[in-house]
């Protein structure tokens, strides 16, 4: 297979009119259409299939998106610098974790988080450049280690050239494998650190799980088989041998234990004698709750999208802060009213679950006076679709994956990519498409 990616390509009727999405490459992006075929696309998953040594159960698209440095390095910097301004926040780190369910606020240190992703939209402003925009940050993991697996099998199945870059800040593979490690077990023994999950041989994410078992040494366990004795937690081994546990990396979603009334057995609000990689309560602390506060100080051209809380929106000056910036929202005329240009999300959900569009004045006033706090109205964004793909043009989700050892400084490693044609980006709502799904990104520059 030759390394295709260098070789130009005159610029074809596809290609958007606008000159910002050159940070797209397009010469990469007709030199992939170009050689693509569906034995490449069966290599990739068979190449997934032998490194997770488990089928992938999500969609995997057919292809990668290729991304000038300065694009992701925009982005990156952006996450960064809007996390820490969250960190140093005292009134709003208050304020959520009073957000917390008291039934999962949890013991301990919480230290900083170890673990954050940031995902941007691609849209134009009003100039018509393409730019980033905020779509949610999360100090919670991602699936680190399978996401370097992907990357890799993209660039052998399909002969991409070994100059296209996948990390960033520098990194290799070797550095990000060491600063991973370094991450998940701080200075601990493999042994005494786990990976919890509910149910993880059930999980979509279970390739995450197989990889980062292997590459850390780790067992992966069944946050509801964990057993206390006295203020240690433990877990048992392959030979039935029980095993304390020191450091947990926790994969366990609130939102699913609560939604699955999963009672562990384990008081996981007790002080237990056990650290964290990525101690629990940040899945709260910074989350959706963070984008009303975060644009209450945004600026023009600010990454973080107009957004206010639900309770702000129905009985307070919400409506005004929306108009403020420049959202169009229209007066409330009855229950009928649509609000085209927001969205209804919950704070505490994940992969994308219970977000309403095009919200009506009736299904915004059906969320009891109690847990209007716990939704956002967020201005919606039209994804660009930028990506030229057999299917059709395509639009591209960007997370960026963080890592943040708990002596170490925070570092953005690696892109993940969601593609997709559709309302949502999740890969569970793009099943049966072609050419979206999970993806990576590859860097030039």
């Amino acid at each position: 297979m030759g390394h295709w990616a260098v070789e130009p390509v005159s610029r074809r009727r596809w290609l958007p009119p606008f000159p910002e999405d050159s940070a797209l490459i397009p010469h990469l992006r007709a030199g992939f259409n170009r050689e693509y075929s569906a034995d490449r696309y069966a290599r990739l998953l068979e190449l997934l299939r032998e490194r997770c040594r488990i089928a992938v159960e999500f969609r995997v698209a057919e292809t990668p998106v290729f991304l000038r440095r300065s694009m992701l390095d925009e982005m990156a910097t952006a996450g960064a610098q809007l996390a820490k301004s969250l960190l140093a926040n005292a009134q709003y780190l208050e304020a959520a974790r009073q957000a917390i369910p008291p039934e999962y606020l949890v013991a301990g240190a919480e230290g900083h988080p170890n673990f954050l992703t940031a995902d941007f939209a691609l849209v134009r402003d009003d100039s018509g450049t393409l730019v980033p925009k905020l779509v949610e940050i999360q100090a919670f993991p991602s699936v680190y280690a399978y996401q370097a697996v992907l990357a890799c099998a993209y660039r052998e199945a399909y002969g991409l050239d070994p100059a296209l870059g996948r990390y960033l800040c520098k990194l290799d593979d070797t550095l990000y494998w060491k600063l991973l490690t370094k991450t998940v077990l701080g200075r601990l023994d493999p042994e005494n650190v786990v990976l919890t999950e509910v149910d993880p041989l059930h999980q979509k994410t279970r390739p995450d799980f197989e990889v980062t078992s292997r590459k850390l040494g780790i067992a992966v366990v069944d946050i509801t088989k964990l057993e206390a004795v006295g203020d240690r937690l433990h877990y048992r081994n392959t030979m039935g041998k029980l095993v304390p546990i020191h450091r947990i990396y926790n994969r366990a979603i609130a939102d699913e234990l609560i939604a699955r009334e999963i009672r562990l057995p384990f008081d996981i609000r007790r002080p237990w004698n056990v650290e964290w990689a990525g101690h629990p309560n940040w899945y709260f602390l910074v989350s959706k709750f963070s984008i009303p506060w975060l644009a209450r100080e945004a600026g023009p051209g600010s990454v973080v999208p107009p957004a206010v809380f639900l309770d702000e929106f129905l009985k307070g000056d919400g409506k005004a802060q929306l108009r403020a910036a420049g959202v169009e929202v229209a007066d409330a005329t009855g229950p009928d009213t649509v609000y085209p240009n927001l969205l209804l999300k919950p704070l505490f959900s994940f992969a994308g679950k219970g977000i309403h569009f095009d919200p009506t004045q009736a299904d915004l006033e059906a969320t009891p006076a109690g847990r209007q706090r716990d939704y956002l109205l967020q201005e919606r964004m039209r994804f660009v679709h930028n990506i030229d793909t057999p299917c059709g043009m395509t639009q591209a989700e960007i997370r960026i994956l963080y890592l943040w050892p708990d002596d170490g400084i925070l570092t953005p490693v690696l892109p993940l990519v969601r593609l997709g044609r559709g309302k949502m980006m999740g890969v569970d709502h793009n099943r049966n498409q072609e050419w979206v799904g999970a993806s990576a990104a590859f860097i030039e520059g």
